[in-house]
């Protein structure tokens, strides 16, 4: 639905995850019989979770426990753990930074070249473990540092960015052709991000095998301030599901939908499902993880930008195990120990059995949902505050 901003513009109305809730069906189930799995270019994963390609998030370690868990991590390739021989005290000067410096310190951290030695090294980290090994590169880096990710064994190449479009125009340099690029490699191929119906569908035209939606959402994202563009999550997820359709029949290809960011809680992680994704990409709570590199800190890709960051560090706290953060038990009532042990009970409250069928999950707007009822809670900064 479309609404006026003034005589010369108008303007569809979007949605956040804060802005709708889940409607329970005729039917429940009990959790235990819920099926949480997913399947992505024939890797079956137990969890339907992606840990972001942030340097506060995954490092070869984290990758290693979070396969066990069954889920899948994302290595930066781009970051300190490409670009400095031993990464620790790196990450210790980084989360020792004041705030007013953290910017500018991060600048300085990241001028270090990145070395194609270390990028082998730390995939084979990965692989050493017999678990999968997912990395990350941008658009302009891929074609200069994405072979030797592929002679280390690499399993899914990542291409992201803040927005990546599948028809860059440029003057100044020779843009990346993904659809020809992605159909040489012998690896499949994960891109984004992307907001809208039009962009992702291009992006799974060009044989990707997901696509990331998310511009903007994410905790130490300062995307929309800084550039002042975004969708809200709900919509751009719901978009994204409709281009899948359009794509699979058009090809008969199906090509994953991935929320990429917003995501605090269980029940985010429940709504981003049920507006139609297979997966879901998360930064901040498992940046919060003991096992997580990042001292308790998380920072974006384009926060150490050295023109225009669009990122800023913040504080995620050391609270408790990957394990528990995952699949429990929970020591907090507000939703943000458990995800997926939340996501099962909500898809068994709501009786879908599965990932696609929790997709078809009715879903309202529902503007109350956060404050109905929850004035003592709100009053004494307790659960769901």
């Amino acid at each position: 639905m479309e609404v006026e901003i003034g005589r010369g513009k108008k303007g569809r109305i979007a949605y956040g995850f804060d802005d709708i809730a889940i409607v329970p069906s005729r039917r429940t189930r009990d959790p235990e019989d819920i099926d949480i799995s997913w399947e992505i270019a024939g890797h079956r994963l137990r969890l339907p979770l992606l840990a972001s390609a942030m340097d506060g998030v995954v490092d070869p370690k984290l990758a290693i426990a979070l396969g066990e868990l069954g889920g899948l991590a994302v290595l930066n390739l781009e970051g300190v753990q490409t670009r400095y021989e031993d990464p620790g005290p790196i990450l210790e000067e980084i989360a020792s930074l004041p705030g007013p410096e953290a910017t500018h310190g991060l600048q300085e951290i990241y001028k270090e070249p990145i070395k194609e030695e270390l990028i082998a090294k730390r995939i084979k980290e990965i692989k050493a473990s017999g678990g999968l090994a997912a990395a990350s590169l941008t658009p302009q880096r891929v074609e200069r540092y994405y072979k030797a990710a592929i002679e280390a064994e690499l399993d899914i190449l990542v291409i992201q960015g803040t927005v990546v479009s599948a028809e860059h125009v440029s003057t100044q340099v020779e843009p990346l052709n993904l659809k020809r690029f992605i159909n040489e490699l012998d690896i499949p191929v994960i891109v984004g991000g992307c907001a809208s119906y039009s962009t992702a569908l291009h992006l799974m035209r060009t044989g990707a095998v997901g696509v990331l939606v998310g511009v903007g959402p994410g905790a130490a994202c300062t995307t929309r301030r800084v550039l002042g563009l975004g969708v809200p999550q709900a919509t751009a997820i719901a978009d994204a599901a409709a281009a899948r359709m359009t794509h699979l029949e058009e090809s008969g290809r199906y090509c994953h939908v991935i929320a990429d960011g917003g995501m605090r809680t269980g029940g985010d992680i429940a709504k981003a499902i049920a507006c139609g994704a297979d997966a879901v990409m998360i930064g901040s709570p498992i940046a919060k993880a003991f096992e997580a590199p990042g001292r308790g800190f998380h920072w974006g890709m384009a926060t150490f930008h050295p023109t225009l960051p669009r990122g800023t560090r913040v504080h995620a706290g050391e609270r408790c195990t990957l394990k528990e953060l995952l699949l429990g038990p929970a020591r907090e009532n507000d939703g943000t120990l458990n995800l997926f042990g939340a996501l099962r009970t909500s898809m068994a409250t709501t009786g879908y059995q599965n990932i696609k069928e929790f997709q078809k999950a009715e879903v309202m707007v529902a503007p109350a949902l956060q404050t109905e009822g929850k004035v003592l809670q709100q009053a004494q900064q307790v659960g769901m505050y």
